[in-house]
């Protein structure tokens, strides 16, 4: 049989490429949002990269393997990674208002006699805070059709990123040459 010799899907097999594009995915994420944050430059087309490493640390971590669930986790990984990075850029972006805000305030005038300040800010559950910054970040692409031309932009650039985790996973057609007589050729 012309399969014995070629790796087979097994759930190890499975977990293990799901492992590795998780990593990928964090490593993704991190790499996207940090290059955001450093340069203020927004470039959609990062997604392209994302989706290839994450496949290609699936594809690795799975020896080769692919097939339908090798593609579904990598688009749901290469999409988690992308959208979820918005996270991040929206705290940076946050910060650097509220230092303005500040340093603004700071350079006023002092409140005038029975002017009152502003109140303290109150706590937040961090599980609560954490969950909907996720909701947020995962529906981040659709929440930048808010600018219609950019975000239908940024969302062809995503789905193009997506295509490729979705290629690159693919199972790769067993190829079979053959049969060979093993007749010698006379010259």
């Amino acid at each position: 049989d012309a399969r014995n010799g070629q790796p087979r899907d097994s759930h190890v097999a499975f977990s293990r490429g799901l492992a590795f594009g998780a990593g990928a995915a964090i490593a993704g994420m991190i790499l996207y949002a940090a290059f955001t944050i450093i340069t203020g430059w927004y470039i959609g087309y990062l997604a392209l990269g994302v989706g290839y490493l994450v496949a290609k640390a699936i594809k690795k971590g799975a020896n080769g393997l692919g097939g339908r669930r090798y593609q579904i986790a990598a688009v749901a990984l290469t999409y988690a990674a992308i959208s979820i990075a918005a996270v991040p850029i929206g705290i940076s972006y946050a910060i650097k208002h509220q230092k303005a805000v500040r340093q603004a305030q700071s350079s006023a005038t002092p409140p005038a006699a029975g002017q009152s300040t502003p109140p303290a800010p109150h706590s937040v559950p961090y599980g609560a805070l954490a969950f909907r910054l996720l909701g947020v970040g995962l529906i981040s692409p659709f929440l930048a059709l808010q600018d219609p031309v950019h975000g239908a932009i940024g969302l062809f650039i995503l789905f193009i990123g997506l295509r490729i985790a979705w290629q690159l996973t693919a199972s790769a057609p067993l190829e079979v040459e053959g049969p060979y007589s093993h007749a010698t050729m006379a010259p």
